[in-house]
Formats: structure tokens, C-alpha cells, sequence
């Protein structure tokens, strides 16, 4: 039993996202953290900090080791973070070369840069999903945009208006959200690399040579500076995302009110049925995308708090950002996979209201 309703044995029927849930696997977070050990590794080896055959030799066992999670569970109940005892693990492997893992780095080095890894896979599949949504609502804007419906304002009826401007209002800023994704992104899929306080002078004068080399083989951008303290980037995504479902969440309220009965212009097809009430078919996907994007407002708010790191580290401000920031990209993959299943199952009717 779980108590996360994203990955709960029935719960997670509704609110997970298996692409999503697999992005954020221990299996995956682990090979990201054990791909950056290997890059500084190499890189170590590429600008001549420690020989290369040494180097290349160490970043192949780690590439292929499979730590031991319980020994890293009961490890970050001591240390607060698995990577002390993952580097342990990875220098009893390498052996006579160890001395080319981890030296110079810190941890926050090693989980932020994963971290930068889960979201870059994430927001592939968000760009798909923006995408393929836009693509979704001109379909249905194309087939059902002449349909006369109730023009409401303040929940008040005063003058019919066309499917289509209503829609138009959905889909439009699900173009801006994509834009603002895309040129986000560099700023959260960037290398972290600064040593154990930010400055990279234990990585000695091969500093910024060691990030760019890192960085190319990790595929990310490298910022001229660490960023362990700056949390601005990861702020302004969760916004974002939070923005994202925001418009998801007034799709669904909108939705949820033309198909109320009485009002009858819209109908969803499957699902929805009640214990009690047979004759009721409930806009549960329509309410999901409400309860999301509500979800997800709540959870900037913590974000904003996880800006504030006391001088050089912060140990409870990271975590904090651990709690808050996994659940809202898996509540903003379900929000994105669940509107397009909507938009396949509506049909939009003249309705009876305000006649």
C-alpha cells in the first residue's frame, strides 16, 4: 500500500502516468547519477587531470554497476543524500582506480545534474504531449466550431456564441505554454558542477574545461557558474508547469459545466458511472484536470519557499524540493495525457441552456 496517489494500486488508475512513473524509476535516477560519475570521470581523463587509461577504465565499471539500494536507503537515513554511499560502492568497484572517481565534486553536483537528466526526458515528453493536445483541440474546434452554444459571463447566459471561441480561449495557450517551454528549457537541462562550495577550485585550473566536457557528453548546457544556491531556473519551471495544467484546469471546469444537465452541450463518452445513480454519467476526466491544476498551484507555492538556501547549501531547502517537484511533473504528464483523452471522447451540441 502507498499513500502516493500517483503510483497507489487503485488511485494511481486515475492520477498516474506510466511514462511518467518511469522517467522518475529508482533504476533510471540511478543511472542518471551513475552517467555523471562516469562524464566527470572521462572528462577528468580528456583534459589530463588523471591519465586517460585510468579514467576510461574507472568510467566503465561505473557505467555497468549495479549498487546496492538497501546499503543506499540506510546510507541516506545517516547522510541525508544516497551519493556518499553510492561513491563508496563505485571506488570499492573501480579498485586501483578510484582515485580518478568523484575527486573534486560534491554531491549536490551529482543530484542536481541528474536531476537536470529527469528533466530533460520529461520535457520531451511534455513538448510531444503540447503538441499532439494542439493538435487535438483544432480537430475538434474543425469539426464541432460552428455548433451555436451559450456565450456565459459570470456564470450569467447573455448572447450565443460559436464552439469555437471557447475552444479557441483552450488551445491558444497551449501554443504559448510549448514556446515557453522551449526556450526554458536550456535554463533547467544545464550541467551542475561546482565542488563542494560552488567555486570549482577543487577541480584546479581545468575547472571550466572539465564542465565543458562534461556537459557535451551529457548533452546538457553548461552555465559559466555553479548553480547549487540559484534555484530561480527550477522556480520558473515549476511555474510554468503549474501554468501548464492551469489551463488544462479551466478546459476541465468548462467542460464539466456545459455537460451539467440542463445545460446538455456536451456529452462524454465512457466512464463517469456512479453506485447509486446508474442514470449519471460523471465528467471524472473533465474534474481530473480541475483537481491538477489545483493540485499543482498549491505546490509553487512550496517551490517559492525552496529558493531560500542559507549561504552556500541548504539541506532543508534541497529536500524540500525533492518532495515538491517530482509530484508536480507527474501531475502535469497526467494533466497533458488526460485532456487529449478528453478531447477524443466529446460531442458538442446546441444544448438547451439560456433559451
Amino acid at each position: 500500500m502507498t499513500s502516493d496517489v500517483f503510483t497507489h494500486p487503485w488511485l494511481g488508475g486515475l492520477f498516474g502516468d506510466a511514462q511518467a512513473e518511469a522517467i522518475w524509476s529508482p533504476d533510471r535516477q540511478i543511472a542518471h547519477m551513475l552517467c555523471v560519475e562516469a562524464a566527470y570521470t572521462r572528462a577528468l581523463g580528456t583534459v589530463g587531470a588523471v591519465p586517460q587509461d585510468k579514467a576510461t577504465r574507472a568510467a566503465r565499471v561505473i557505467e555497468t554497476l549495479e549498487p546496492d539500494i538497501e546499503a543506499l536507503r540506510r546510507a541516506t537515513a545517516r547522510d541525508g543524500l544516497p551519493v556518499p554511499d553510492l561513491v563508496r560502492q563505485i571506488k570499492i568497484a573501480v579498485g586501483a582506480d578510484a582515485d580518478a572517481v568523484h575527486a573534486g565534486m560534491t554531491s549536490q553536483d551529482v543530484l542536481d545534474t541528474a536531476l537536470t537528466l529527469t528533466l530533460r526526458e520529461l520535457n520531451t515528453l511534455y513538448a510531444d504531449r503540447l503538441n499532439s493536445l494542439s493538435t487535438a483541440l483544432a480537430n475538434l474546434i474543425e469539426r464541432y466550431g460552428a455548433v451555436q452554444i451559450m456565450g456565459r459571463t459570470r456564470m450569467q447566459a447573455p448572447l450565443p456564441i460559436a464552439f469555437a471561441q471557447r475552444a479557441s480561449g483552450w488551445s491558444a495557450p497551449i501554443t504559448a505554454h510549448a514556446a515557453r517551454l522551449a526556450s526554458l528549457r536550456p535554463s533547467v537541462e544545464c550541467l551542475q558542477l561546482g565542488g563542494p562550495v560552488g567555486d570549482r577550485a577543487t577541480l584546479g585550473p581545468q575547472a571550466d574545461a572539465i564542465a565543458s566536457d562534461m556537459a557535451a557528453r551529457l548533452g546538457l548546457s553548461n552555465p559559466p557558474a555553479a548553480w547549487h544556491t540559484q534555484r530561480e531556473g527550477l522556480a520558473d519551471y515549476a511555474g510554468l508547469l503549474s501554468r501548464i495544467t492551469g489551463t488544462l484546469g479551466k478546459m476541465g471546469q468548462d467542460i464539466c459545466l456545459m455537460a451539467q444537465q440542463g445545460i446538455n452541450e456536451m456529452q462524454i463518452s465512457g466512464g463517469g458511472g456512479s453506485s447509486a445513480m446508474p442514470h449519471k454519467q460523471n465528467p471524472v476526466l473533465a474534474e481530473l484536470l480541475i483537481t491538477l491544476a489545483r493540485f499543482n498551484a498549491t505546490q509553487v507555492s512550496a517551490m517559492h519557499h525552496a529558493l531560500v538556501h542559507e549561504q552556500d547549501r541548504s539541506g532543508a531547502a534541497w529536500a524540500l524540493e525533492w518532495m515538491i517537484l517530482p509530484q508536480m511533473t507527474k501531475a502535469t504528464a497526467r494533466c497533458l495525457a488526460a485532456t487529449q483523452d478528453l478531447c477524443a471522447r466529446i460531442t458538442v451540441t446546441s444544448g438547451h441552456g439560456g433559451r
